[in-house]
């Protein structure tokens, strides 16, 4: 099936690729319009379905003296104007029941972080606002396991849901990514988005904080994309040495048109749609 994000992006079956974008954390205003404002550009110039994402608050950082973000008012502020300015969908993290209301009234997907995926409580509230809600797959969870994300999902009414598949704890701050977990999540019915670049993540691998390979992002990707997935997460940075979450793992905004250029050949020849 195919899932409405807003009245001119849909994804799922017979649908363009989904593409969710943007940096880690909000980590000013500047930043994000600087990033957002590429991201419109590109969608235009490639004729892309572009959400763009951000969040407001990491609570998952390994220590707590790392950098989480501006907090639920001033990033949802941030998040309206980018909505606003550049007609993107918005996608951001929440983490606790009460965020759930106020995160959508602004953003058209709410997104429940893989650490939290078998939070009922949160699932159901994520629901209530009738958005579409995008549930990563969690790294410790088999992807049959995501059936019972989906049966909470429709006892709840909503079923716009999205499943992200973003990799597997393999030993030690390492994870690895099965892409047969593309089509076994698929028949479940729902869209599925692979995120690149959380699967090339080390959690915990650099003592107090999470290390990563980036270089292997546009691998991991391609295979997603030639096993059939619905879209590609990836989180990106004009500078990602300096970035305040997760810089090991993002893609630098200069190099992402010609992946996602590379993503749409590959589509092209597997027979998917692009437009």
């Amino acid at each position: 099936m195919s899932v409405a994000i807003t009245d001119r992006h849909r994804t799922g079956k017979g649908c363009p690729p989904l593409f969710i974008l943007g940096p880690c954390v909000i980590e000013s205003r500047e930043l994000v319009r600087r990033v957002a404002d590429t991201l419109a550009t590109l969608a235009q110039r490639l004729k892309l379905q572009i959400v763009f994402k951000a969040s407001f608050d990491k609570a998952n950082r390994t220590s707590g003296k790392s950098f989480r973000g501006p907090g639920l008012e001033n990033g949802l502020r941030i998040l309206e104007e980018v909505r606003r300015e550049t007609g993107m969908p918005i996608l951001t993290d929440v983490h606790e029941t009460a965020q759930c209301g106020p995160v959508g009234e602004i953003c058209d997907i709410l997104q429940i972080p893989a650490f939290l995926a078998r939070q009922t409580d949160l699932i159901f509230a994520a629901a209530r606002t009738g958005k579409t809600i995008n549930v990563k797959k969690g790294q410790f969870m088999a992807p049959w396991d995501m059936k019972n994300v989906v049966a909470k999902m429709r006892e709840s009414g909503n079923e716009r849901l999205l499943l992200t598949e973003r990799g597997s704890t393999f030993g030690y701050n390492t994870l690895v990514t099965d892409m047969r977990s593309i089509p076994w999540m698929q028949e479940f019915g729902f869209p599925v988005i692979f995120d690149a670049t959380h699967s090339v993540q080390m959690p915990g691998g650099a003592g107090d904080k999470s290390g990563g390979d980036r270089r292997m992002v546009p691998y991991l990707a391609r295979a997603a994309v030639a096993a059939g997935c619905d879209g590609v997460f990836m989180e990106t940075h004009p500078e990602p040495d300096q970035a305040l979450s997760d810089g090991p793992n993002m893609v630098a905004l200069s190099d992402l048109p010609a992946l996602l250029e590379m993503l749409l050949r590959i589509r092209e020849a597997i027979g998917l749609p692009n437009d």
